[in-house]
C-alpha cells in the first residue's frame, strides 16, 4: 500500500496550499457529550487501577469552529444500531442531532479528524457525507486491507467499509506522520499508541493552545497518577505522550481527556452536555 503514502503527501500538500488565506488560526472549541456508558471498569481506563472500581464515563466528541464558517470535528461518535444495542448507552443523542442543538447542520461539517478507528470515535463520520476524513496513514494501512476489509483486530467490518468508501469517494486524507499542521492552527500528533497509530490534536484558541487527547488519555486520573491508559500498544510511549501534551500547553487544564465526565464540570457550560474550551 505504499501508493497511499505518495498520494497522501500530494493531497495534504494541495489541501494546505489551497486553504483560503483568510482562514483564521484561532478556533472556538466545544466538547459535546452525546451519551454515557454506565458502570464502566476503571481498570480498563487507568493502568493499575482497582479492578473493583466502576464509573460512569462520558462519550464525547469535539467541535472546532472557524470564523469563516469552516466546521471541523475531532472524532464523531457512533450511530449504528448494532453498537447501540450492544453497549446500551444512557442518555444517547445521535451526534448529528447533538450538533443540531448548536445550530450545526450535516453539510456544515467540512472535515472530521479521526483520532483512531474504534467504533465509538469513527462510526459517526458516516453521518456527514460531505466531510473530508483525516486519519493517520499507518492507522489505515494497519487496520484496513486492499479490499476494504479488517486487516487486524481493533476495527470491525462497518468501520473498515466506512473508510474504504471514503477512500473511493476521494474524501479520505491520510496523514503521514507526527506534528503535522493539517489546517492553520490545528496540528496532529502521534505517539499515544492507544491503537496502532492513534493521533491527538492541538488547536490554537483565543486563550492559547489546547490539546484534545481523545483515547490517548482517557481520564484526568491518568495524568494525576502518571498512569498509562489501560488499553495501549505501548504503556511507556503512552506516558511519554502525556508529558508531551503537557509541554504543548501553558496550563495543564488545557489538556482534555477523551472520556472523563469531569470535562463537563471544569469548563463553562454552553448548553446541556456542551462546554466551551478553554477556560
Amino acid at each position: 500500500m505504499t501508493v497511499f503514502r505518495a498520494v497522501a503527501a500530494v493531497l495534504i500538500a494541495l489541501a494546505v496550499a489551497h486553504q483560503d488565506r483568510a482562514w483564521p488560526t484561532v478556533y472556538n472549541v466545544y466538547a459535546i457529550r452525546y451519551a454515557t456508558l454506565a458502570d464502566f471498569p476503571v481498570s480498563s481506563l487507568v493502568a493499575g487501577a482497582d479492578p473493583a472500581r466502576r464509573a460512569d464515563i462520558a462519550m464525547m466528541f469535539w467541535l472546532l469552529e472557524a470564523d469563516d464558517g469552516a466546521t471541523v470535528l475531532f472524532d464523531a461518535g457512533f450511530y449504528n444500531e448494532s453498537y447501540i444495542e450492544r453497549w446500551r448507552p444512557r442518555n444517547y443523542v445521535r451526534p448529528d442531532r447533538a450538533l443540531a442543538s448548536l445550530g450545526i447542520r450535516l453539510h456544515d461539517v467540512t472535515d472530521i479528524v479521526v483520532s483512531h478507528v474504534h467504533w465509538d470515535h469513527m462510526d459517526g463520520s458516516g453521518l456527514f457525507p460531505g466531510a473530508t476524513i483525516w486519519l493517520q496513514m499507518e492507522e489505515y494501512e494497519y487496520y484496513v486491507d486492499a479490499d476494504g476489509r479488517p486487516r487486524n483486530r481493533g476495527i470491525d467490518q462497518l468501520g473498515a467499509a466506512l473508510l474504504d468508501r471514503a477512500r473511493r469517494d476521494g474524501r479520505l486524507r491520510l496523514v503521514d506522520g507526527d506534528a503535522i499542521e493539517i489546517f492553520p492552527g490545528i496540528t496532529v500528533y502521534t505517539g499515544g499508541r492507544h491503537t496502532y497509530a492513534s493521533q491527538y490534536i492541538s488547536a490554537r484558541t483565543s486563550r492559547g493552545t489546547i490539546v484534545l487527547a481523545s483515547d490517548n488519555l482517557y481520564l484526568y486520573e491518568n495524568l494525576d497518577r502518571g498512569a498509562a491508559i489501560a488499553q495501549t500498544f505501548d504503556a511507556d510511549a503512552n506516558r511519554r505522550s502525556h508529558r508531551r501534551m503537557l509541554e504543548l500547553v501553558s496550563d495543564p487544564r488545557q489538556v482534555v481527556p477523551g472520556h472523563d465526565p469531569l470535562v463537563f464540570d471544569r469548563f463553562p457550560r454552553v448548553s446541556d452536555n456542551v462546554v466551551a474550551i478553554p477556560r
